[in-house]
């Protein structure tokens, strides 16, 4: 299965694409989108929307995992934010609905490090332990989508995502356990 991984973002964002073949996953591809060359916010919108629809169309994953809403201080980031993260979650419904789940930011971090405040350094030393020495990125945005598609793949057909979201906590589950269900799955 291929699993996409979205960070999203007005300004930029990363995507990181996975895939699982049994219990093991492997690196396919990550970056980072840039919508800097639209100056104003609104017409940047549907330059997120297509950009999505054409991830889409290029690595056709089977599922997409986007990051939640997080805190920022400032109210008028936390809506561009949420309206970019709109235009994405409507691309990606145009062909996968049912198939995009969200995760908080601290369960990905959970997840994927084993705690769930690990700074960016620890997230991108834990995925190339789990998917590989050799990766190397050019943004956190590009690690943290990545970050997101391994969440999901560890987190998929765990009650979480049975509903078709993670909302955030994970009822103790620790990394170690999550790869048992991996196994045992």
């Amino acid at each position: 299965m291929l699993f996409l991984g979205i960070d999203p973002g007005s300004r930029k964002a990363g995507f990181g694409l996975i895939e699982k073949k049994g219990r093991s996953f492997k690196y396919l591809e990550s970056g980072c989108l840039s919508y800097d060359k639209v100056p104003t916010f609104i017409d940047r919108l549907g330059l997120i929307h297509q950009s999505c629809l054409e991830l889409i169309e290029k690595y056709n994953p089977d599922e997409v995992a986007i990051e939640s809403l997080i805190y920022v201080k400032s109210i008028p980031s936390l809506a561009k934010l949420a309206q970019a993260r709109g235009a994405m979650i409507s691309a990606f419904m145009a062909t996968h609905q049912g198939k995009v789940f969200e995760y908080s930011p601290n369960l990905v971090k959970s997840t994927v490090t084993g705690h769930g405040h690990s700074n960016k350094e620890g997230v991108d030393k834990s995925l190339k332990m789990l998917l590989g020495s050799q990766l190397e990125f050019k943004t956190h945005d590009e690690s943290d989508a990545l970050a997101i598609a391994l969440c999901h793949g560890l987190m998929r057909g765990t009650p979480l995502t049975k509903k078709g979201h993670a909302k955030g906590k994970r009822s103790g589950q620790s990394l170690k356990q999550a790869f048992k269900h991996l196994e045992n799955s």
